[in-house]
């Protein structure tokens, strides 16, 4: 029994010809896919550089803007680090954060700090309740975004009633001050958001889009009035653009693993499909219950079943599960006659002394015969079923 469960086991296996039948086409989609997701990012890579840089032309850049405020005499300063936008922060200065969400815990803390004693003007670009809460405390960042891009500004902000309508909806902001300028608002909660600073002249004001200092958005609506008066009401300008690489006042608490590199959308929509995945599973599963018999639309011949399940044994090479199926069959019938109860049939002691004692032959041959290892081809299994069948038909002879 144990030679022939091991040699099941090793038959039934797949050789590494027929997984890479069968798994090529999956692995030539997956090459396909990756290929032209490699296309398509190197594409795209040159559209993406120096996005919300303002001094990059492209159409995700700002360079636009930052001409503009050089005409009316601000000059415009890039810090890529936080040693140089904290050091660069004054009450003459005006310091825009271009992805806030990318500071780690520490380096927000520092920032904020550095601002706040500076009675200057800092503006959040679309930041995100990863950052905003630390770096405009008592402001809470919705998880839903707007749904529409152009707004009103419905406040009595001097800036904002200037400008008109502007590409503001984004990120959406709720405050606790009761100071606080709430303009543009997307369903009652705002998507520029003025915090002033109570000792001095300084302020924060959190954007929800940076659609209005973009190349390819600054003409429409009121977006260059909105922009223009929300940088340059300092004669400095310090535009810092944080990345992963700066490690400007890192330490152990503020080492990110992977999945908070990951934008938040990929989180929400790796969830929703996960959801999706177990939701189909669960449609798809099987019901628990009790057999329910059911008729056949059609009658099928016994042998018509044999051979149908014999060629499948013969496309898969189970030459091993075909004789394991002819000897178990064969030993089913053969207990009967020979006063074995069916539960015993498939018990060598049990079976083969009382069909020795039948047929006076060698046990060792019927051994062999009915619970021997799997034929090495298929003339040994023909001649299998051959034997077996003869040897029922002995059995039954009266």
């Amino acid at each position: 029994m144990t030679t022939e469960a091991t040699h099941t086991s090793t038959s039934a296996s797949p050789t590494a010809r027929q997984v890479w039948t069968r798994a090529r086409g999956i692995a030539l989609a997956l090459v396909v896919l990756l290929v032209g997701a490699v296309a398509i990012a190197v594409i795209r890579s040159d559209a993406r550089h120096g996005e919300l840089d303002p001094r990059s032309a492209d159409p995700g850049g700002s360079r636009a803007i930052a001409e503009l405020l050089a005409d009316r005499g601000v000059d415009t300063r890039v810090a890529t680090t936080l040693d140089e936008a904290t050091a660069a922060a004054g009450p003459d200065t005006t310091l825009l954060v271009a992805a806030p969400d990318l500071l780690t815990p520490g380096q927000q803390t520092r920032l904020r700090a550095a601002f706040a004693k500076s009675h200057g003007r800092t503006v959040l670009v679309a930041s995100g309740s990863a950052s905003i809460e630390r770096l405009a405390p008592g402001v809470t960042a919705d998880p839903a975004t707007s749904l529409d891009s152009t707004l009103a500004p419905d406040c009595a902000l001097p800036a904002a009633r200037r400008a008109g309508t502007a590409d503001t909806g984004g990120v959406r902001y709720s405050t606790t001050h009761l100071g606080a300028d709430t303009c543009y608002p997307s369903e009652r909660l705002a998507t520029l958001l003025r915090i002033p600073d109570a000792r001095g002249n300084g302020d924060t004001i959190a954007l929800g889009a940076p659609d209005i200092l973009l190349n390819d958005r600054l003409d429409e609506q009121g977006n260059a009035s909105l922009a223009l008066q929300l940088l340059g009401s300092r004669p400095h300008l310090v535009w810092y653009l944080p990345s992963l690489s700066d490690t400007s006042a890192t330490g152990p608490d503020d080492e990110r693993s992977f999945f908070d590199l990951l934008p938040s959308g990929w989180l929400w929509g790796t969830l929703q499909l996960f959801i999706a995945a177990a939701l189909a599973a669960l449609w798809r599963a099987r019901r628990l219950g009790p057999l329910v018999p059911e008729k056949l639309p059609v009658a099928i011949r016994a042998s018509e079943t044999a051979e149908g399940r014999a060629r499948l044994y013969r496309k898969t090479d189970a030459r091993d599960r075909a004789a394991t199926a002819l000897r178990s069959t064969t030993r089913t019938r053969l207990a009967p006659l020979t006063g074995v109860p069916v539960t015993q049939a498939h018990t060598p002691e049990a079976l083969l002394p009382a069909l020795s004692a039948h047929l006076h032959g060698d046990g060792q041959d019927l051994h062999a015969l009915l619970f021997g290892p799997p034929p090495s081809d298929d003339a040994a299994l023909i001649a299998l079923a051959d034997r077996l069948d003869a040897l029922e038909r002995e059995v039954r002879r009266p």
